[in-house]
């Protein structure tokens, strides 16, 4: 069995935790019967060990019950970088396997749901657990968007971006990203009501701005080459650019490559479409 899946940026910017968005980067995984365990790798983590430590290999044994599997994996989704590299490798590799439910395999392992849920069911989605399960709905979505991605070269690990942020939040802070999550949701299903404000959080962003001082003024650099709304992507350090239009798009693309060479960070700027396949599962 072979799956595709999707890429994903989270958050976008006020919906923490519960927005999703599939980009058509894609990470493809082949699992067939073997007498003896074997992993190969190609694409980005082909570096990691091809050993049964692979999050692919835990995976599978997990699904199957054994280890007696050929796994192949060929990504194009950076690592540790916020664009959903683990979620996405869990559920193509859960779904080649042959399980069920690869959207609750994804989630269990990376213990949220939403990256899991934009790679699996494509487009703009809602997601969270509920009694232990992820629960995600498609949302509408205006598909002339276009999105701008700053990919450093260097890695931030989720557990260390979450590990600084607070356990508990202002009321007002609350209701803030409420409202501004309500303003996206409305700017991402019609791009003409796309505004600044609806890309604005505070539940986030700034605790891990210590992390990557620089994401202030990469963000700063995409609105003003056009982007209506820029934050981090997921748990960063990508930075997310969003455009009405591919025309837009284009600029801020080039604005972005300058903005890392003038804040000194290696790195590259992706122009990227949305996926709205979601996973695809073939015979090999």
């Amino acid at each position: 069995m072979r799956a595709r899946v999707p890429a994903s940026t989270s958050n976008l910017g006020p919906g923490f935790d519960v927005l999703g968005l599939a980009l058509n980067l894609y990470v493809e995984v082949s699992v067939k019967d073997a007498e003896e365990f074997v992993l190969t790798s190609e694409g980005e983590g082909r570096e990691l060990l091809c050993d049964e430590s692979h999050l692919a290999a835990k995976v599978v044994r997990e699904v199957r019950g054994h280890s007696n599997v050929a796994i192949h994996v060929n990504s194009e989704i950076p690592l540790g970088r916020g664009l959903g590299s683990s979620a996405a490798l869990v559920a193509a590799a859960a779904a080649a396997a042959g399980a069920n439910d690869p959207l609750g395999v994804a989630a269990a392992f990376d213990g949220h749901a939403e990256n899991a849920a934009a790679s699996v069911l494509g487009g703009l989605v809602a997601a969270t657990m509920v009694d232990g399960r992820p629960v995600a709905r498609r949302l509408p979505f205006d598909e002339e968007l276009a999105f701008v991605v700053l990919v450093p070269e260097h890695e931030l690990a989720t557990k260390r971006a979450r590990g600084v942020l607070p356990e508990q939040v202002p009321f007002g802070d609350a209701v803030f990203n409420l409202g501004r999550m309500g303003l996206l949701l409305a700017g991402l299903a019609d791009r003409t009501a796309l505004t600044a404000a609806a890309g604005c959080d505070r539940l986030h962003q700034a605790p891990r701005a210590g992390l990557y001082p620089e994401a202030e003024e990469l963000m700063s650099a995409l609105r003003t080459a056009g982007a209506v709304v820029a934050c981090w992507s997921g748990a960063g350090p990508s930075i997310l650019g969003i455009c009405t239009s591919s025309i837009v798009a284009d600029r801020v693309e080039e604005a972005g490559v300058d903005a890392l060479k003038r804040v000194g960070i290696a790195g590259s700027a992706l122009q990227l479409r949305p996926d709205v396949e979601g996973i695809i599962i073939r015979q090999s």
